[in-house]
């Protein structure tokens, strides 16, 4: 759907190659331009300049090497300016001045050229400068206060706000590709860990805004219905209950205790959210009478909305992932085979089936610069 569209992309760590991933899985010519010798900092997070962290946000993408600071580079990476579509850059507010790649910059070289810059907490305003990552913004945004369980508090889980702002930033590259379709001119787009991840925990904020209320970790699970619970043989399912009826009388059954539904906790809605922790206490002791794949076919046959929790190598086996084939590879470039998940997007039936594996530090410097180096 990208293709034809040339994205440069000077992104380091998480969201800045994040997005520059998006849109490279959807076709677009992604040049990644990184520091030489070294390149961007994920490369060497477990040593190689190939770490497992690199790999996941930079496949479908060219690598080159300049430093805009040196007359020469700079000069190259200009011209490579003047026939791009898009440029993105996460670096703090400032730096990408200093770098000679800045909005105002770049823009005169190529007024149809849509600037993308993500930032921590925004360009502008009294916390512009504070250093951001994804726990930092996560916990700014209010998000990782419904995550933590106050009875054993740590970090849990991956890159949400990392990858969450990638998202947004390609969003908004879309739509800036498309006004300008129209117009002609590029556009500065801008967002920031902060703005991201508050917009994605919007559901606090209007509990907030319209009822003055504010959420805890266990508001959405209770509301929700939703529920995790160890079977005997260790293994833990996840159920979501939701509104219709049938789901709880089914799972009544399921669990061989049809007159579950006519206790005060269980009789309606309102009285299970009221009653969370007695549902869960009371289920809890059910599911671990029975190992999982019980569970599972009891579960199945009553149509009741449930998945274990599944790993890596559950989901690649599974029959639905395998027949959508969400499991692509290509040649590694250090040998073997490099296997990722593909993009979700299917257009007029079709998924986008190839894949490119990231590359090399400085792999098409001959290809794109006319130098090896």
């Amino acid at each position: 759907m990208l293709e034809g569209l040339v994205v440069l992309e000077m992104g380091t760590f998480i969201t800045g190659p994040a997005c520059g991933m998006l849109l490279a899985d959807l076709g677009a010519d992604v040049i990644k331009i990184e520091r030489p010798g070294s390149g961007d900092p994920f490369r060497e997070y477990q040593g190689g300049l190939y770490a497992a962290h690199f790999q996941t946000y930079n496949r479908n993408k060219r690598s080159i090497t300049l430093d805009t600071r040196d007359a020469e580079d700079l000069a190259a990476f200009d011209a490579l300016i003047a026939g791009a579509d898009v440029f993105i850059q996460n670096f703090r507010p400032g730096v990408a001045d200093k770098l000679n790649v800045g909005w105002e910059r770049l823009h005169r070289l190529n007024p149809r050229l849509v600037y993308c810059s993500i930032s921590g907490f925004g360009a502008s305003g009294p916390e512009r400068d504070r250093p951001a990552f994804d726990t930092v913004a996560q916990a700014a945004s209010g998000f990782l206060r419904l995550l933590v369980n106050p009875a054993a508090p740590r970090v849990v889980g991956p890159a949400i706000a990392d990858s969450v702002t990638g998202f947004y930033g390609a969003l908004g590259v879309l739509a800036a590709l498309n006004e300008r379709n129209a117009s002609g001119q590029g556009h500065l787009v801008e967002t920031s860990m902060f703005e991201a991840m508050c917009h994605f925990n919007l559901d606090d904020f209007s509990h907030y805004f319209s009822a003055d209320m504010v959420m805890t970790p266990f508001s959405r699970p209770s509301v929700s219905q939703s529920y995790v619970f160890e079977c005997q043989d260790g293994q833990w399912i996840a159920l979501h209950m939701s509104s219709p009826t049938k789901f709880w009388e089914n799972l009544a059954a399921a669990v061989g205790e049809p007159e579950m539904m006519q206790r005060d906790v269980f009789r309606s809605r309102d009285a299970r959210i009221a009653n969370y922790d007695k549902v869960v206490e009371h289920l809890a002791v059910r599911f671990r009478e029975a190992p999982l794949a019980h569970w599972e076919a009891q579960l199945r046959s009553g149509e009741v909305p449930h998945s274990k929790l599944a790993s890596p190598p559950d989901i690649v086996a599974s029959a639905q992932a395998k027949h959508l084939g969400i499991e692509v590879s290509d040649d590694h470039p250090l040998g073997g085979t490099f296997r990722t998940i593909r993009s979700p997007l299917s257009f007029d039936g079709k998924a986008v089936s190839a894949v490119k594996a990231p590359p090399l530090l400085g792999a098409d410097n001959k290809a794109v610069l006319g130098r090896d180096g």
